[in-house]
């Protein structure tokens, strides 16, 4: 039986048991546990202040202080450098470090190592004067000295640390510090001592199978007396699973090996992240000499050649993406609560995956990874060149020691985009205990092809094409507002369906914009190399964010229509791996959204038994008046109770949702005159002139001044074909018609002006080719007078052709702001751009209000032109002439290194038969103004 923790049991959880070390102590009776005395702070969070002399740059060539851990770039020494900087301007500066610190007087007798969980990039370590051993090389990885030797027991005792940004081995700082990303410098994880028995279990990995089966190689050191190593399983409240199983040693044994087996265990899995713990006691003579306890899961992960990857037996899609460990404040230095703030917006994303780029993380967030169940490939350092493997082999040990107890690592990286050396793969298959598969990002290498950014349909026998188990470590290059979320839908609906994908990881997770502490903390993206992210730097959230969320959801809907004929039931497809649907919980709620109303109805949802990957019917229980509401609205909640997604279906249509906002009846006559080359229309003080030319609204004025909507209706793409203007009477009143020259663009354009001061407008049209980018027409307005918008349409973020996804139906309300996705001063959402499923839009101004109101399904709104960086790549999509549009089609976006048309059918142009300029087949826009300039 599958246990389901609550989402606060799981948080606390996380910040009550994750440690950054790799074996947590634990005491037990009559046995020495490890104990722990941190020399730093925990975290980014928690510091310590150590002396510190930078040797260049900032605050260089003076003792001063510094907090411990961090990066000494964001505590103001030294030099940023971006990793694609030229050799000659890289920061080159050495950190030296001194801390005073006293050891206990009873800790004499025991051994003590000292523990550096990560410091960048060459550390040196003395204790009082002596060398602790050899220069450690490499940024990422935890690395030990036993320092027994040089302590003063009882008294104090001074650690010196010189930590050289670059590397003396050249392999190191071209694996590391040539990436795409910013390089830092300094101690940037905890320092700790731990001090042991002098007989002592050293190191243990654990291999929980799905089966129950239970392994584990226990390292221990300097076995003498000790003759036995003993286990017991618990569960995570302490329960005991199970009998007590141990092995035998002998003097002078450096492994024991222990096997036992659970009967039907609760696995580990990213929707049900069931874990144990396991408690490990080395005796002699059956008296304990030392005790230590690890956390562990029972799954199993294999491979299955030309197949997929399967967990416990079940075939997976990973739904995941890129992460640096990143913090614009503190740059590389972490804490716990970064990681599970990190996590649960992956999991809030509907992602069950994730992969450490381009490195491995800080413990704590293997351990969030863990308890809240995310997939994870970790990855040993190197992009486009390799570690040596001198080098490389002492730190693939050193990563897949400390990292292989996690449940949550079910895939190892050796190396990132190129950066894989092939020497080293032994380690990995010789190691890990759990032998999970192994890969080279960005490459065809055993089972996997793990190519980035690959074009939607690549070539025969590649890819999809081919007959690898396709795995794309990188996909959907996000820039500014580009890729991630656009072309998505595309790309998992043909990963989802095809059998030999096994899913893929979007790069990446948060722009990594560094504060920079010599220009007053403002935000530097080294141009447009980092602003890569679904998120902003600070985790501000794009449109993107709610795309992936979307399209990642795990209950996934058949197409409906709300008809008069509904009865409640919508068709999912059940997209989990291991839950069923009624293990969730559904409700539903009826807005009104009409006239200012509030009014709504919540109510319940009955799901049947719907297991995964399979299809079913659920069943809204709506009260009887349902179709008086505007909008209905489903919301799913997974096992612990998160949302999954909020969809959003209309009830009411456009056409019905105008006819309670549009006033046409009032006292005024309405009249239409001339003058030289414009046609004027009045109905009371409103007064509204077109071009005889060019027949193009031209002024609009009323009593309470201009209303400064002009030139238009142009055709977004190609001419209008306008030869003169018709007017006539319809009862009161008055049509202002446009006459086109034969087979036309243009089939209609009516202006209907009528005695309340709201003037209808109609254009019936044919886009300007069979492939066009953009549909529809535009009028001028001024930009700079607009205070806000409030809109009903689908919000609050705007959408590309190939980025539909992520938005609700309801009613808008947001200021404007001139935001460039991904760079400068974030306001999210963004103001400009493509808004879908327009019914009416009153856009707020430094004068009066324009208001709006579109009686057509499916018409986007254009609100002015997005600013975009440049150079943009393929970022900047096309945008239509003039300030406001209304569209039946807009432009995709592309990503960093895609085009759009490459990216799947959604990124492609519109296609738009006109057979013959048949009026029946013109595309129909008729809209609403009001000009009255009441309230």
């Amino acid at each position: 039986m599958e246990m389901k923790p609550t989402i606060k049991t799981k948080l606390f959880k996380v910040l009550a048991l994750a440690c950054s070390l790799q074996l947590i102590a634990f005491s037990a009776a009559n046995a020495q546990s490890t104990e722990i005395q941190y020399l730093s702070g925990t975290g980014s969070d928690k510091t310590v202040n150590w002396q510190f002399f930078c040797t260049a740059g900032r605050n260089s060539g003076k003792w001063t202080t510094i907090a411990v851990p961090s990066n000494w770039e964001q505590q103001g020494f030294g030099k940023y450098n971006y990793g694609h900087d030229k050799d000659s301007v890289r920061g080159k500066e050495q950190g030296l470090y001194k801390y005073n610190f006293n050891v206990p007087a009873n800790w004499q007798g025991k051994t003590i190592k000292i523990t550096f969980e990560g410091s960048m990039t060459d550390t040196e370590v003395k204790i009082n004067g002596k060398s602790a051993g050899a220069t450690h090389q490499g940024s990422f990885y935890s690395f030990s000295y036993d320092i027994t030797r040089l302590l003063n027991f009882g008294k104090k005792n001074l650690l010196e640390v010189t930590v050289s940004k670059h590397s003396a081995n050249e392999s190191v700082n071209w694996a590391e510090r040539h990436g795409d990303y910013w390089i830092f410098g300094g101690i940037y994880r905890p320092v700790f001592l731990q001090a042991l028995p002098v007989e002592h279990v050293e190191q243990v990995a654990v291999d929980g199978k799905a089966t129950g089966a239970f392994t584990a190689k226990v390292k221990v050191a300097a076995v003498a007396q000790a003759d036995e190593v003993s286990a017991q399983l618990f569960t995570m409240d302490g329960k005991k699973v199970g009998e007590a199983f141990s092995s035998k040693i002998k003097s002078g044994d450096t492994v024991a090996t222990l096997q036992t087996s659970v009967a039907s265990p609760a696995l580990w899995t990213p929707e049900f992240p069931n874990r144990y713990k396991v408690q490990f006691t080395l005796l002699a003579k059956g008296k304990p000499v030392h005790t230590l306890q690890e956390k562990f899961g029972f799954r199993t992960i294999d491979v299955r050649e030309r197949d997929g990857i399967y967990l416990n037996g079940i075939k997976i899609k990973f739904k995941g993406v890129c992460r640096h460990s990143f913090w614009p404040t503190t740059a590389r230095a972490m804490n716990e609560t970064r990681s599970l703030e990190d996590v649960l917006m992956m999991k809030d994303m509907n992602m069950n995956a994730v992969r450490m780029s381009h490195y491995p993380p800080d413990a704590h967030f293997l351990n969030t990874c863990d308890s809240l169940g995310l997939m994870v490939l970790d990855e040993l350092c190197g992009w486009h060149k390799a570690y040596d493997t001198q080098v490389g082999s002492k730190l693939a040990q050193e990563m897949i020691v400390h990292d292989v107890n996690h449940p949550s690592i079910v895939i190892w990286d050796n190396g990132n985009e190129g950066g894989s050396n092939a020497e080293l793969d032994h380690w990995f298959d010789e190691l890990d205990i759990q032998h999970r598969p192994l890969i080279h990002p960005w490459q065809v290498f055993r089972q996997f092809d793990t190519q980035h950014y690959i074009n939607y349909d690549y070539g025969n026998e590649t890819h999809l094409h081919g007959h690898q188990i396709v795995f794309p470590t990188e996909f959907l290059h996000g820039l500014y507002d580009g890729g991630l979320g656009a072309g998505l839908e595309d790309y998992w609906e043909l990963m989802w369906h095809h059998p030999r994908s096994a899913g893929g990881f979007l790069w990446v997770f948060a722009d990594e914009g560094v504060a920079r502490k010599d220009k007053n903390d403002s935000i530097d993206n080294d141009g447009n190399h980092a602003p890569d992210g679904i998120v902003g730097p600070f985790h501000e959230k794009e449109g993107s964010y709610y795309t992936i969320k979307e399209v990642w959801a795990p209950v996934h809907f058949e197409l409906k229509d709300i008809t008069p004929a509904f009865n409640g039931q919508l068709n999912v497809e059940n997209r989990y791996f291991f839950t069923n649907l009624n293990q969730c919980r559904f409700t539903y709620k009826l807005a009104s959204l009409q006239n200012g109303s509030k009014d709504s109805v919540v109510g319940t949802v009955n799901v049947p038994n719907i297991t995964p990957g399979t299809s079913g019917t659920i069943t809204c229980n709506l009260p009887a008046n349902w179709q008086q509401y505007s909008a209905l609205y489903v919301t799913a909640y997974d096992v612990t109770g998160h949302e999954i997604y909020t969809w959003s279906w209309p009830i009411k249509l456009p056409a019905a949702v105008a006819k309670n906002i549009i006033k046409l009846e009032g006292n005024a006559a309405v009249n239409v005159s001339e003058k030289d080359s414009l046609i004027i229309a009045t109905a009371g003080d409103v007064t509204i002139s077109f071009n005889k030319r060019t027949g193009l609204l031209q002024t609009v004025q009323n009593g309470k001044g201009v209303l400064p909507l002009s030139n238009g209706p142009l055709l977004c793409e190609g001419e209008t074909g306008f030869v003169k203007w018709n007017t006539r009477k319809e009862g009161n009143n008055q049509i202002i018609a446009a006459e086109f020259q034969k087979k036309s663009l243009c089939q209609l354009l009516e202006w209907t002006i009528f005695p309340s001061g709201w003037v209808k407008m109609q254009v019936k049209y044919f886009p300007k080719e069979y492939e066009t980018s953009l549909v529809g027409i535009n009028f001028s307005f001024p930009e700079s007078i607009v205070k806000s918008v409030q809109w009903m349409g689908n919000g609050p973020y705007r959408v590309w052709k190939n980025r539909m996804k992520g938005g609700t139906l309801n009613i808008w309300n947001k200021d404007y702001n001139n935001t460039a996705t991904g760079e400068g001063k974030l306001i999210y959402p963004e103001f400009k751009g493509y808004f879908s499923n327009l019914y009416w839009m009153k856009l707020n101004t430094t004068g009066q209000p324009l208001t709006v109101v579109c009686t057509n399904e499916d018409v986007f709104l254009r609100l002015f032109t997005p600013k975009f960086s440049d150079p943009a790549f393929n970022t900047a999509p096309v945008f239509p002439g003039g300030d406001l549009s209304f569209m039946h089609g807009i432009s995709p976006i592309g990503t960093k290194s895609q085009k759009a048309e490459n990216m799947g059918p959604m990124g492609r142009k519109h296609m738009f038969y006109d057979y013959g300029k048949d009026p029946m087949y013109a595309k129909d826009i008729t809209l609403f103004f009001d000009f009255s300039g009441k309230d």
